[in-house]
C-alpha cells in the first residue's frame, strides 16, 4: 500500500507520516517512510537545485522536468521494490504536489502536467491520500516560527493560495483516494483522523 500526505507549505504533513508510521509499525506492520523531493542522492542533488539554491532561477519547465527525473528515479529503486515486498511505503508529497505547483502554481499547461508527473511515476498510484487543509496565512505563520525556509516556502501568499485552490479542485476530483483534513486541530486529533481511517481500509 501507498499512502501520500499532500498539503500547502506549513501545513503538518512531515509531521502526520511520521506520526503514522510510528503507529502503524507498533501495530506490526512493515513501514517506510520517504519524501519527495529528497530520496537518494539523486533526490538530494534535484532537492538543493529546486528549493535551496537561491542563486539559480528555474524556468517552470525545467522545474517540472526535475521534481519528475526525482519521482521516476524514487519509483523506480525505493518505492516499487518496497510495495513489492509488502511493506507499506508513506510518502511525503508525491505526483499531486507536482500537478498542483507546476500547474496551478506556476500555469503551464494542466494537461500536460498531469500527463508528465503521473508517468513519472510509471504504474505506481497512491491508495489513500491525505490533504492537509489549512489556511494559507496560517501555515506560512507556523513556517516562520521553525525559522527554516525554502525557496517555494518563499513565494508570494498568491502562489500558495494558488496551490490550496488546485488541492481542493483535485480532492474534489478523485474523493475516493484523496481524504481531505482539517489541519488546523492539535496534531494528536489529525493524528487519531488518519490513523483510524487507514487501519479501517488495512482490515477491510
Amino acid at each position: 500500500m501507498l499512502i501520500t500526505f499532500e498539503g500547502i507549505e506549513g501545513s503538518g504533513k512531515s509531521t502526520q507520516a511520521q506520526m503514522l508510521k510510528n503507529a502503524l509499525v507498533e501495530k506490526g506492520y512493515k513501514v517506510s517512510l520517504t519524501r519527495e523531493p529528497g530520496w537518494g542522492r539523486l533526490g538530494h542533488l534535484i532537492r538543493t537545485i529546486i528549493l535551496e539554491d537561491r542563486d539559480l532561477e528555474l524556468d517552470p519547465l525545467a522545474e517540472l522536468f526535475l521534481f519528475c527525473a526525482d519521482r521516476a528515479q524514487h519509483v523506480k529503486d525505493y518505492i516499487e521494490p518496497r510495495l513489492r515486498n509488502g511493506e507499506i511505503v508513506i510518502c511525503d508529497r508525491f505526483y499531486d504536489s507536482t500537478i498542483v505547483y507546476q500547474g496551478y502554481g506556476r500555469k503551464l499547461d494542466m494537461r500536460f502536467v498531469t500527463k508528465t508527473a503521473k508517468s513519472s511515476a510509471g504504474d505506481t498510484t497512491p491508495d489513500m491520500t491525505f490533504l492537509l487543509n489549512l489556511p494559507v496565512r496560517e501555515g506560512l505563520s507556523r513556517l516562520r516560527g521553525r525559522g527554516d525556509t525554502t525557496k517555494m516556502d518563499e513565494e508570494p501568499v498568491e502562489f500558495h493560495e494558488l496551490i490550496r485552490q488546485g488541492y481542493l479542485l483535485l480532492s474534489r476530483r478523485d474523493p475516493d483516494r484523496i481524504t481531505k483534513i482539517n489541519a488546523a486541530q492539535d496534531a494528536a486529533s489529525i493524528h487519531e483522523e488518519i490513523k483510524a481511517a487507514v487501519l479501517l481500509r488495512l482490515t477491510s
